[in-house]
C-alpha cells in the first residue's frame, strides 16, 4: 500500500514538472519574475514598492504632474529640434521637476509611422535626448532624468501611415524616487507628493495697504 502511494506521488510530482514546461527550471525564483523583461524593474522591487507605500505615492505624484504640467512636445517630420512652442512646455516641466528634487523622472519618444523601424527607433531616441539635454540645461541633475526610452513608430496616438504631428512627441514621466535622499529613506512619501501644492503658497504677500471704505460706493 505504502509502495503504491509512493508511486503515485512520484508520478503526480513528474507530471506537475512536465507540466510547468520552461519554468520548472525556475522554481527558486520569486513570484511574478516570469513577466519581468527587464523594463519596469524586477517583482521583488515592484513588491517592496507596494507594501511600503511607495508605488502608491508614485502613482499619485505622476497624476499630479500630468494634472499640472503639460507632458507632451511635438515635433516636425524627421527632426529632433524643439520648437519655441515645445521649450515652453518644457519649461514648466523644468519648474515642476525643480520643486521635487527627491523624485526621478523618465522621458520617452515617439515618431509616426513613415519609415523603417530601426530608423524611428533611433530618430525616437534622438528626441527623448534633445528634451533631456533641454532639462539639464535649466538646472536639473542629469542623474535624476533616467534613462531615456524610444519608442519609435510602435505606440502611435493616431494610427495613420501618413504623417502625423500627433504622433511625432516625446513624453515625460514621474518614474520614483531617488533612493539617498533623506525625505525618501524616512518613507515620507506623503509630503513630498504634497508639496507647495498650490503656487500661490509660494508667491511672496503683497505689502499691507490701507484699505478706505467708501460711504457712498457707486451702483
Amino acid at each position: 500500500m505504502q509502495r503504491g502511494l509512493g508511486r503515485l506521488l512520484a508520478t503526480t510530482a513528474l507530471l506537475a514538472l512536465i507540466g510547468c514546461g520552461d519554468s520548472a527550471a525556475n522554481w527558486d525564483r520569486e513570484q511574478g519574475a516570469e513577466v519581468d523583461k527587464g523594463q519596469f524593474g524586477n517583482a521583488t522591487m515592484s513588491n517592496t514598492m507596494v507594501m511600503s507605500g511607495e508605488m502608491d505615492y508614485t502613482i499619485a505624484l505622476a497624476q499630479r504632474f500630468n494634472a499640472e504640467v503639460p507632458d507632451t512636445v511635438n515635433f516636425a517630420f524627421d527632426s529632433t529640434v524643439l520648437t519655441a512652442e515645445s521649450q515652453q512646455i518644457l519649461l514648466k516641466q523644468a519648474h515642476f521637476i525643480k520643486k521635487f528634487p527627491e523624485v526621478r523622472f523618465k522621458v520617452f519618444g515617439h515618431t509616426d509611422l513613415v519609415g523603417s523601424q530601426d530608423y524611428n527607433y533611433n530618430l525616437g531616441l534622438r528626441r527623448a535626448r534633445a528634451v533631456v539635454n533641454f532639462l539639464v540645461a535649466q538646472g536639473i541633475s542629469r542623474s535624476r532624468l533616467e534613462a531615456v526610452v524610444s519608442y519609435g513608430k510602435t505606440r502611435p496616438i493616431i494610427q495613420t501611415s501618413a504623417p502625423e504631428e500627433r504622433n511625432r512627441r516625446t513624453v515625460t514621466e514621474v518614474s520614483g524616487f531617488v533612493k539617498n535622499n533623506p525625505l525618501v529613506l524616512n518613507g515620507k512619501y506623503a509630503q513630498i507628493v504634497w508639496r507647495n501644492y498650490l503656487d500661490l503658497a509660494e508667491r511672496p504677500h503683497p505689502a499691507n495697504e490701507k484699505i478706505v471704505t467708501q460711504t457712498n460706493p457707486g451702483g
